[in-house]
């Protein structure tokens, strides 16, 4: 909460900006007009006029109309300049008491009010690009005052609450929301153009599958039924490769019941593609060049700095074998795949229990190679890494490996000690997926809250057969990350998921 003089001070300014608003009526300003039609943008009139090119006191006759929100009003006696800022950029606005019949209304402008000024260009003795305003109206009052502009919002929190402040006043924060925009385009044209179709499966789910999560659950009066948010879209998915579409894949919101850190957010976007006749050495081969090509079109360089270190995305990128990898990395002189030998040294290695009291080597042992990998392997890898070869025990939707006993054909793209994304070749053997998610209900019953559910009706669809297929799920928000050099996924988040105050 404010404090109460900063609360008292807050309520002053808000009423004077009211009396504001009413003197701007009394002067025959309509209050909230219904629309404006700018002639230009400010981005626009500083590509039609470089600042290069620009000679101080050259005039330009043709008129335009611009529109924006007053960041910054001076007045200077007989003239006042104002800074609008629109959602490209600022332009500067020259106002003349001689010139304007209304020029003593300025004087109920406030700093982030609206207005919509007309007149012709010209250059200022500081060579500064301005409207010389032959004629202007407030647009919207702004009752409010904006954040210091010297300090702007230096509280985290409040930003991530109050987005729409941080915008205004933070050009970088624009920029990091743009350039996620511009990438979900890239990847939409990438796979239009490979032919894939791009469709909606449902957000309500009765059985939520496709991942380890814990979901979220709703319930329906109309149907008096509980549903669930869906943790991924895979399933959903899948069946449509068995209804007959060859390449489909989906951009959507995903919803795990889970907790908040620098690259998890409860709420993220998710694309998830499903490509039948491939395997996940293609897929391997799609993310490798579609996420070269969307940061050569974004950026205009294969690589890319975050958080001071340059990232070379340029293919081929390394691949690292997961047991091999995790195994030399965490000293281990066994076989990974033994599991109680892998019982026994991490009882050994790391014996504290955790906070329900059970230690890592006594959980299932999914949780043993996730805990493993996010201690020895994610963390280590910096520069865009495919990691190889899971264990089937950890991948309960992936096709056993075509000549790699216990493992599967997976891969996910590691960068910066994150996970990018995940790949299979997908099981296609209802048999055997039938076994495994049984498997997992047993995970269930001794207490995984996260382990997959038998989802009848997908292995129903499975039955009618679905052909050999690649599938791939890669993280919108991290990928933002790592464009923006964003140093946490709220960052890239428009709205995060915050406790309510």
């Amino acid at each position: 909460m404010e404090p109460k003089a900063e609360q008292k001070s807050l309520a002053e300014q808000r009423e004077q900006r009211l009396r504001n608003l009413a003197s701007l009526q009394e002067r025959g300003f309509e209050p909230y007009p219904y629309a404006y039609r700018a002639t230009h943008t400010a981005a626009a009139l500083h590509a039609l006029h470089p600042k290069e090119k620009l000679t101080p006191g050259e005039h330009f006759g043709e008129p335009v109309r611009v529109a924006g929100r007053t960041m910054l009003l001076r007045g200077m006696g007989k003239a006042s300049f104002a800074t609008l800022q629109d959602a490209s950029g600022q332009i500067q606005a020259y106002f003349q008491r001689d010139a304007l019949e209304s020029y003593n209304a300025l004087k109920k402008v406030d700093l982030g009010d609206w207005l919509e000024v007309s007149g012709p260009l010209f250059v200022t003795q500081t060579g500064e690009l301005t409207v010389q305003v032959t004629d202007f109206r407030p647009l919207v009052k702004s009752l409010r005052p904006l954040p210091d502009k010297y300090h702007g919002m230096t509280d985290k929190e409040a930003r991530y609450r109050q987005r729409y402040l941080d915008l205004m006043v933070s050009p970088e924060v624009k920029r990091a929301f743009t350039l996620r925009s511009r990438a979900v385009s890239f990847i939409r044209r990438y796979l239009d153009n490979l032919g894939f179709l791009e469709v909606e499966t449902p957000v309500l789910q009765s059985v939520p599958g496709g991942a380890e999560a814990r979901p979220f659950v709703t319930h329906h009066n109309a149907l008096d039924h509980d549903f669930h948010l869906r943790i991924s879209l895979e399933l959903y998915l899948k069946r449509l490769i068995v209804g007959g579409f060859d390449a489909v894949y989906e951009i959507g919101r995903n919803f795990r019941n889970e907790g908040v850190d620098y690259k998890h957010n409860p709420e993220y976007t998710m694309l998830e593609l499903y490509w039948a006749g491939r395997d996940y050495l293609d897929i391997l081969a799609l993310v490798e060049e579609m996420y070269s090509k969307l940061i050569f079109e974004l950026t205009g360089s294969t690589k890319l700095t975050y958080q001071g270190v340059t990232l070379d995305f340029t293919p081929p990128w390394p691949r690292v074998d997961y047991t091999t990898e995790l195994k030399g990395r965490a000293g281990m002189d066994f076989d990974l795949l033994d599991e109680p030998k892998l019982r026994a040294w991490v009882a050994e290695h790391h014996a504290p229990k955790d906070a329900d009291g059970e230690a890592l080597a006594d959980r299932p042992i999914g949780e043993v190679y996730d805990k493993l990998h996010g201690i020895y392997l994610e963390p280590q890898l910096e520069q865009p890494t495919f990691v190889m070869d899971y264990p089937l025990a950890i991948s309960p939707l992936a096709k056993a490996h075509r000549s790699r006993p216990g493992l599967v054909e997976r891969f996910e793209p590691v960068c910066m000690g994150m996970e990018l994304g995940n790949a299979f070749s997908e099981l296609n053997d209802p048999i055997d997926q039938r076994a495994r998610f049984e498997a997992q209900g047993a995970l269930r019953e001794a207490g995984d809250d996260e382990a997959h559910r038998l989802d009848e009706d997908f292995l129903a669809a499975l039955e009618y057969g679905m052909p050999p297929t690649g599938g791939l799920g890669l993280g919108i928000d991290r990928l933002a990350m790592l464009l923006a050099d964003a140093p946490s996924i709220r960052d890239v988040i428009l709205f995060p998921l915050l406790k309510p105050e």
